[in-house]
Protein backbone atom coordinates (compact mmCIF):
# COMPACT_ATOMS: atom_id res chain seq x y z
CA UNK A 1 0.00 0.00 0.00
CA UNK A 2 1.85 3.01 -1.45
CA UNK A 3 0.98 6.31 0.63
CA UNK A 4 2.24 9.89 -0.24
CA UNK A 5 2.65 11.53 3.39
CA UNK A 6 0.48 14.02 2.49
CA UNK A 7 -2.43 11.03 2.06
CA UNK A 8 -1.07 9.97 5.62
CA UNK A 9 -1.78 13.06 6.96
CA UNK A 10 -4.96 13.52 6.15
CA UNK A 11 -5.96 9.98 7.41
CA UNK A 12 -4.40 10.48 10.66
CA UNK A 13 -6.94 13.32 11.17
CA UNK A 14 -9.60 11.49 9.80
CA UNK A 15 -9.38 8.40 11.77
CA UNK A 16 -8.79 10.29 15.03
CA UNK A 17 -11.21 9.34 17.33
CA UNK A 18 -12.78 6.47 14.97
CA UNK A 19 -13.06 2.44 16.95
CA UNK A 20 -10.18 0.77 16.29
CA UNK A 21 -11.83 -2.21 14.27
CA UNK A 22 -12.95 0.78 11.74
CA UNK A 23 -9.10 1.66 11.28
CA UNK A 24 -7.95 -2.50 10.96
CA UNK A 25 -10.92 -2.82 8.51
CA UNK A 26 -10.05 -0.16 6.21
CA UNK A 27 -6.18 -1.46 6.39
CA UNK A 28 -7.20 -4.60 5.54
CA UNK A 29 -9.10 -3.99 3.02
CA UNK A 30 -6.51 -1.73 1.12
CA UNK A 31 -3.41 -3.60 2.21
CA UNK A 32 -2.07 -7.13 0.22
CA UNK A 33 0.41 -8.71 2.88
CA UNK A 34 -0.79 -7.30 6.43
CA UNK A 35 0.81 -8.65 9.45
CA UNK A 36 0.68 -8.13 13.08
CA UNK A 37 3.61 -8.06 15.44
CA UNK A 38 3.16 -8.53 19.04
CA UNK A 39 4.98 -9.71 22.10
CA UNK A 40 2.93 -9.99 24.61
CA UNK A 41 3.65 -7.07 27.07
CA UNK A 42 0.94 -5.57 28.85
CA UNK A 43 -2.22 -4.05 26.38
CA UNK A 44 -1.15 -6.38 23.73
CA UNK A 45 -3.90 -8.29 23.78
CA UNK A 46 -6.24 -5.27 22.90
CA UNK A 47 -4.24 -5.03 19.14
CA UNK A 48 -4.17 -8.87 19.05
CA UNK A 49 -7.93 -8.94 19.99
CA UNK A 50 -9.14 -5.79 17.55
CA UNK A 51 -6.67 -7.94 14.66
CA UNK A 52 -8.45 -11.03 15.32
CA UNK A 53 -12.21 -9.68 15.17
CA UNK A 54 -11.82 -8.20 11.76
CA UNK A 55 -9.56 -11.20 10.54
CA UNK A 56 -8.39 -14.47 11.93
CA UNK A 57 -5.96 -15.32 8.95
CA UNK A 58 -3.52 -12.36 9.02
CA UNK A 59 -0.37 -13.58 10.69
CA UNK A 60 0.87 -12.82 14.01
CA UNK A 61 4.48 -12.72 14.60
CA UNK A 62 5.89 -12.92 17.82
CA UNK A 63 9.44 -12.65 18.23
CA UNK A 64 10.37 -14.36 21.81
CA UNK A 65 13.39 -13.30 23.05
CA UNK A 66 13.53 -16.17 24.96
CA UNK A 67 13.73 -14.00 28.36
CA UNK A 68 9.83 -13.78 29.01
CA UNK A 69 8.74 -14.66 32.72
CA UNK A 70 6.49 -17.50 33.00
CA UNK A 71 3.57 -15.81 33.61
CA UNK A 72 4.31 -13.80 29.98
CA UNK A 73 3.82 -17.53 28.32
CA UNK A 74 1.39 -18.61 30.27
CA UNK A 75 -0.25 -15.45 29.15
CA UNK A 76 0.78 -15.71 25.75
CA UNK A 77 -0.85 -18.97 25.35
CA UNK A 78 -3.72 -18.26 26.68
CA UNK A 79 -4.33 -15.58 24.39
CA UNK A 80 -3.49 -17.77 21.36
CA UNK A 81 -6.04 -20.36 22.05
CA UNK A 82 -8.88 -18.30 22.74
CA UNK A 83 -8.44 -15.24 20.20
CA UNK A 84 -7.28 -18.24 17.57
CA UNK A 85 -4.10 -16.27 16.88
CA UNK A 86 -2.21 -17.10 13.20
CA UNK A 87 0.93 -17.16 15.43
CA UNK A 88 4.26 -17.24 13.83
CA UNK A 89 6.92 -17.60 16.38
CA UNK A 90 10.90 -16.25 15.42
CA UNK A 91 13.26 -17.40 18.14
CA UNK A 92 17.48 -16.05 17.78
CA UNK A 93 19.37 -18.68 16.20
CA UNK A 94 21.06 -18.71 19.28
CA UNK A 95 19.74 -20.43 22.99
CA UNK A 96 19.25 -18.02 26.00
CA UNK A 97 21.04 -20.47 27.95
CA UNK A 98 24.09 -20.70 25.45
CA UNK A 99 24.11 -17.02 25.42
CA UNK A 100 23.74 -16.49 29.40
CA UNK A 101 27.35 -18.62 29.71
CA UNK A 102 28.65 -16.44 27.20
CA UNK A 103 27.72 -12.87 27.43
CA UNK A 104 24.59 -12.60 29.78
CA UNK A 105 22.25 -9.79 29.11
CA UNK A 106 24.93 -6.73 29.04
CA UNK A 107 23.43 -3.30 30.63
CA UNK A 108 22.71 -0.38 28.85
CA UNK A 109 26.45 1.29 28.58
CA UNK A 110 28.05 -2.39 28.17
CA UNK A 111 29.41 -2.40 24.67
CA UNK A 112 28.00 -6.13 24.03
CA UNK A 113 24.57 -4.38 24.54
CA UNK A 114 23.86 -3.67 21.23
CA UNK A 115 24.94 -7.48 19.84
CA UNK A 116 22.87 -8.71 22.56
CA UNK A 117 19.45 -6.44 21.40
CA UNK A 118 20.86 -7.52 17.47
CA UNK A 119 20.68 -11.16 18.84
CA UNK A 120 17.14 -11.63 20.27
CA UNK A 121 15.05 -9.23 18.86
CA UNK A 122 16.75 -7.14 15.61
CA UNK A 123 17.51 -9.97 13.67
CA UNK A 124 14.40 -12.59 14.27
CA UNK A 125 12.42 -9.75 13.33
CA UNK A 126 14.26 -9.20 10.24
CA UNK A 127 13.99 -12.13 9.51
CA UNK A 128 10.40 -12.18 9.86
CA UNK A 129 9.68 -9.33 7.76
CA UNK A 130 12.06 -10.67 4.97
CA UNK A 131 9.69 -13.75 5.21
CA UNK A 132 6.73 -12.38 5.12
CA UNK A 133 7.02 -8.82 3.28
CA UNK A 134 3.94 -7.08 5.09
CA UNK A 135 2.63 -3.80 3.35
CA UNK A 136 0.43 -3.20 6.28
CA UNK A 137 2.20 -4.09 9.74
CA UNK A 138 -0.43 -3.33 12.73
CA UNK A 139 1.33 -2.68 16.25
CA UNK A 140 0.12 -1.55 19.57
CA UNK A 141 2.15 1.83 19.53
CA UNK A 142 0.72 4.13 21.36
CA UNK A 143 1.71 8.24 22.34
CA UNK A 144 3.60 8.84 25.75
CA UNK A 145 5.49 5.72 25.43
CA UNK A 146 9.05 6.78 24.11
CA UNK A 147 9.81 10.47 22.37
CA UNK A 148 10.20 8.36 19.34
CA UNK A 149 6.37 7.42 19.61
CA UNK A 150 5.05 10.69 20.26
CA UNK A 151 6.20 11.67 16.79
CA UNK A 152 4.50 8.90 14.80
CA UNK A 153 0.55 8.72 15.03
CA UNK A 154 -1.93 5.85 13.78
CA UNK A 155 -0.69 5.54 10.54
CA UNK A 156 3.11 6.09 10.15
CA UNK A 157 6.02 4.70 8.14
CA UNK A 158 8.33 2.31 8.74
CA UNK A 159 12.02 2.87 7.91
CA UNK A 160 11.39 0.10 4.82
CA UNK A 161 8.20 1.81 3.45
CA UNK A 162 5.80 -0.13 5.05
CA UNK A 163 2.67 1.15 6.48
CA UNK A 164 2.56 0.85 10.39
CA UNK A 165 -0.81 0.94 11.66
CA UNK A 166 -1.83 1.65 15.57
CA UNK A 167 -4.99 1.83 16.24
CA UNK A 168 -5.07 2.07 19.38
CA UNK A 169 -2.62 5.36 19.03
CA UNK A 170 -4.34 7.68 21.14
CA UNK A 171 -5.25 5.43 24.08
CA UNK A 172 -4.52 6.41 27.53
CA UNK A 173 -3.97 3.45 30.27
CA UNK A 174 -7.33 3.93 31.31
CA UNK A 175 -9.48 3.77 27.93
CA UNK A 176 -7.46 0.41 27.24
CA UNK A 177 -8.21 -1.10 30.49
CA UNK A 178 -11.97 0.19 29.70
CA UNK A 179 -11.16 -1.89 26.25
CA UNK A 180 -10.00 -4.82 27.96
CA UNK A 181 -12.83 -4.78 30.84
CA UNK A 182 -15.76 -4.45 27.85
CA UNK A 183 -14.24 -7.38 25.68
CA UNK A 184 -13.13 -9.56 29.70
CA UNK A 185 -9.40 -9.71 28.26
CA UNK A 186 -6.91 -10.75 30.54
CA UNK A 187 -3.74 -8.43 30.88
CA UNK A 188 -0.05 -9.17 31.61
CA UNK A 189 2.33 -6.70 33.49
CA UNK A 190 4.96 -9.03 34.34
CA UNK A 191 6.86 -9.02 31.16
CA UNK A 192 10.29 -8.28 31.23
CA UNK A 193 12.45 -6.92 28.09
CA UNK A 194 15.75 -7.68 27.96
CA UNK A 195 16.95 -5.30 25.59
CA UNK A 196 15.46 -2.04 27.18
CA UNK A 197 16.80 -1.60 30.26
CA UNK A 198 14.82 1.12 30.98
CA UNK A 199 10.85 1.37 29.89
CA UNK A 200 10.68 4.44 28.12
CA UNK A 201 13.96 3.26 25.83
CA UNK A 202 13.53 1.87 22.02
CA UNK A 203 14.62 -1.33 21.26
CA UNK A 204 15.12 -0.64 17.65
CA UNK A 205 12.55 -1.70 15.94
CA UNK A 206 10.88 1.31 15.35
CA UNK A 207 13.47 3.46 14.72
Amino acid sequence: MALAAAQIEQLNTQFKGIPPEEIISWAVKHGQTPVVTTNFRPYEVAILHAVSQVSQDIPVIWCDTGYNTPKTYKHAEELIERLHLNIKLYVPKQTSAHRDAVMGIPQIDDPGHEEFTRQVKLEPFARAMSDFKPDVWFTNLRKGQTALRDSLDILSLSKDGVLKVSPFYHYSDTQLDTYLRKFDLPNEHNYFDPTKVLANRECGLHT
